[in-house]
């Protein structure tokens, strides 16, 4: 009980500072999202878009991974898809234990419900859709995710990648840009540029920054403050975890 009292606190402390989340209403489906899902805005397992609570494909996996998950199977519908216009469906099949028959959910990606940020990879976007719905299934959670909007960038504001397209002009509260937040930062804590990019794409559930939603990306830029702040050194360690990965998919 005090785990789960501390990790609402935590949690609610992330939604006011990230999304300024005061709402009786949002806080209390926080608090029973938190007490029976284990669900942590701090590494990316929920997005509050619209006065609404999402599960993100990262909290979802994670769910699974508590729960002992046996397997995902994915396979691409053939007879659905169209390779050339760039419409994939596909067919996801989660296993909770070795012998369960199976959890079927089915996700489907073309150019008119994707984001403008993600055109080109529908495929990925298709399969992740699918194993949302079929995770979703198998663990009965309601909750819908993020990814499944047919244009999930529609609800939140620019990423970090396309403010920094604007021209380096400040926001319109004269508040600083998150790209200059970031990069002081990565100054102030004498940071790798590189694995920071990496972690920040890893924590947003996204293949490149640029896809991630701007609250996605501010939500990242305040738990690398806070982190950076209390424990430099277990930010450098977790940070040196992609370099290792980076190298192995150099080799």
């Amino acid at each position: 009980m005090r785990k789960q009292s501390k990790a609402f606190r935590t949690n609610a402390k992330f939604a006011r500072t990230t999304w300024r989340v005061s709402s009786k209403i949002a806080l209390h489906s926080l608090k029973e999202l938190t007490a029976r899902y284990a669900l942590s805005i701090a590494v990316g397992d929920l997005q509050f878009l619209n006065d609404r609570w999402y599960v993100t494909h990262a909290g979802l996996l994670r769910i699974a991974h508590r729960n002992r998950c046996s397997g995902i199977r994915t396979a691409i519908e053939r007879e659905l898809s169209d390779p050339t216009s760039s419409r994939w469906v596909f067919k996801a099949t989660v296993y909770k234990s070795p012998g369960s028959k199976g959890f079927v959910g089915y996700g489907d990606a073309d150019p008119s419900n994707v984001s403008p940020l993600v055109r080109g990879a529908e495929m990925r976007v298709a399969e992740t859709r699918a194993v949302n719905r079929a995770l979703r299934k198998a663990y009965g959670i309601g909750l819908c995710s993020v990814e499944e909007f047919s244009r999930p960038n529609d609800f939140a504001r620019d990423s970090l990648d396309a403010s920094a397209a604007a021209g380096g002009r400040a926001s319109s509260n004269g508040q600083p840009r998150l790209r200059d937040r970031l990069c002081q930062l990565i100054r102030q804590h004498q940071l790798d540029p590189t694995l920071v990019k990496l972690y920040a794409a890893d924590y947003c559930g996204t293949a490149v920054l640029r896809e991630a939603s701007r609250d996605l990306v501010e939500a990242f830029i305040n738990n690398l403050a806070e982190w950076a702040t209390k424990d430099r050194e277990g930010l450098l360690c977790h940070l040196n975890s992609y370099a290792q990965t980076k190298e192995k998919e150099t080799n």
